[in-house]
């Protein structure tokens, strides 16, 4: 195959070097060639790691273009969708997003269904390189009896319906009742809890839709148990959000001394996040409050607690079987040390009353297309450091690459990878060569199918409404739920 840059390829055409941050001195890249023709890459799905292997790519190559698609009317994915409405700091990667996007060597195409309104092989014929960094919007299932109660959502709906997914915009959960349980021990499942418990007035000046707010605001949940499979060092939530469960306002915390018995004498093989994790709770379970604290926590009305070595194995209905009325949990034991330690059930069980179960044990991603391997095991597309398994010229990033694990940090260095392997496969000429079409033979090909794509600049025009629509209520925005509104917004 022909080198795809042609007869100027040169060794210091791409940049190979460091990706950690991204952050390369102008000095220390060489020039590019004039002659080179333009790689046209597509990105599909337009959240963290769709936008950084899109950075990466525009950063790292003077001639190539990015055209970025989504199925969603709007961009970012989980930084919009999935990070809690009281973390504003998280969001602000937006901004980094929002540069890219501008570049005019980049395009948004929003509201278009990759796998329903185009294929990969027709995105692969129209482009040298196709990245699918499309995440992981599906959740595991609990595979338990009473599952399909009313009552019982994944974390993923709930997380969605107070951040406005548009799918989860008519959820509106029974809060009615006393006590919940989340399933699960991850940052997602703290964020549940927090939400569910936070006074509604804290949350008024944040960027949670309204309608979500009028619910959470006839509350009446008093109780949020937490619950692990394992125990106290397995825990997957990290210090920070644990924290902010530790200070939340009109709360306070149950945590059983017993299990957390022998903890201190495992500290010090501990790396050190596990090793800070662990002495915040031990001083949270040994420490008698006092002061403010002791104050504060005598006159709380609410509570929540951590329950370890607890499976769930049923969720239970109320008499007439119309709703949950709580759940059996399998008590465990542990077999193995440490953080790969595993879960076994000893033939004990326990009855946990509660009116809403929210199941939190992880995201899955689901296959795109026939045409692009997948493994429905680990929820993941078969790769070689983000190069798609017997598909050349086909690659994937973020969580559809590595499993729904990490941080944004954690994406943003996945991404910055995956894009270094295109870029060396570009420079190796193992792409294809000569001109690809790009955009204008998708935009062709989506028009005779009565598809309209949403550029960046119609989703500017729905973010200046959703900003104006916050600014009158004391909000950063009022975000925009229903896509048939977005797009008479858009005139369409």
């Amino acid at each position: 195959m022909k080198p795809f840059v042609g007869s100027a390829v040169t060794s210091d055409l791409i940049y190979t070097g460091p990706v950690r941050g991204d952050n390369v001195d102008e000095g220390s890249r060489q020039q590019f060639s004039t002659q080179e023709q333009t790689p046209q890459i597509c990105v599909v799905g337009s959240g963290p790691a769709g936008f950084y292997t899109a950075q990466h790519l525009l950063k790292h190559h003077a001639q190539a273009h990015v055209d970025i698609y989504e199925k969603q009317l709007v961009p970012f994915g989980l930084v919009r969708f999935g990070v809690a409405p009281d973390h504003p700091e998280v969001k602000n990667v937006v901004h980094t997003f929002t540069q890219t996007a501008l570049s005019e060597r980049c395009a948004f195409l929003g509201n278009v269904v990759v796998g329903r309104d185009v294929t990969v092989p027709e995105l692969r014929e129209a482009y040298h390189a196709v990245v699918l960094s499309y995440g992981a919007e599906d959740h595991r299932a609990l595979e338990i009896p009473g599952e399909e109660l009313p009552g019982v959502f994944s974390a993923r709906a709930f997380v969605g319906w107070y951040n406005g997914l548009p799918e989860n915009r008519e959820l509106a959960p029974d809060l009615s009742c006393d006590t919940a349980v989340i399933l699960g021990q991850g940052n997602v499942a703290l964020d549940v809890a927090r939400i569910l418990l936070t006074p509604p007035e804290q949350l008024e000046k944040t960027d949670i839709t309204e309608a979500s707010l009028g619910i959470l605001r006839q509350s009446r949940v008093k109780t949020v148990w937490i619950v692990g499979r394992r125990g106290p060092l397995q825990v997957a939530f990290t210090i920070k959000e644990l924290r902010e469960m530790i200070q939340l306002p009109g709360t306070r915390p149950i945590l059983d001394p017993a299990d957390f018995l022998g903890l201190q004498d495992r500290m010090k093989e501990m790396p050190r996040p596990r090793k800070r994790l662990t002495e915040l709770l031990l001083r949270t379970v040994t420490e008698k409050p006092e002061g403010e604290e002791a104050a504060r926590r005598a006159v709380a009305s609410r509570a929540w607690g951590l329950r370890f070595f607890r499976s769930p194995q049923q969720v239970l209905p109320s008499p007439d079987r119309q709703r949950v009325a709580g759940i059996r949990l399998a008590v465990t034991r542990l077999e193995g040390v440490g953080e790969t330690a595993w879960a076994v059930p000893t033939g004990d069980t326990e009855d946990l009353p509660c009116g809403l179960v929210l199941s939190s044990v992880g995201y899955k991603s689901r296959p795109i297309d026939p045409s692009v391997p997948f493994d429905p095991k680990l929820g993941v597309i078969p790769n070689t450091e983000g190069r798609v398994v017997d598909v050349p010229g086909l690659y994937c990033s973020g969580w559809v690459k590595r499993g729904p694990t990490g941080v944004i940090a954690t994406t943003m260095t996945d991404s910055f990878f995956t894009g270094q392997t295109l870029l060396q496969d570009l420079k190796a000429g193992l792409l294809p060569s000569g001109p690809r079409p790009g955009s204008a033979a998708i935009k062709a090909l989506l028009s005779s199918r009565g598809v309209q794509p949403i550029s960046f600049s119609d989703w500017e025009k729905l973010d200046a409404k959703e900003v104006s629509r916050g600014q009158a209520a004391g909000k950063p925005r009022e975000k925009l739920l229903d896509p048939q509104e977005m797009l008479r917004l858009l005139g369409r």
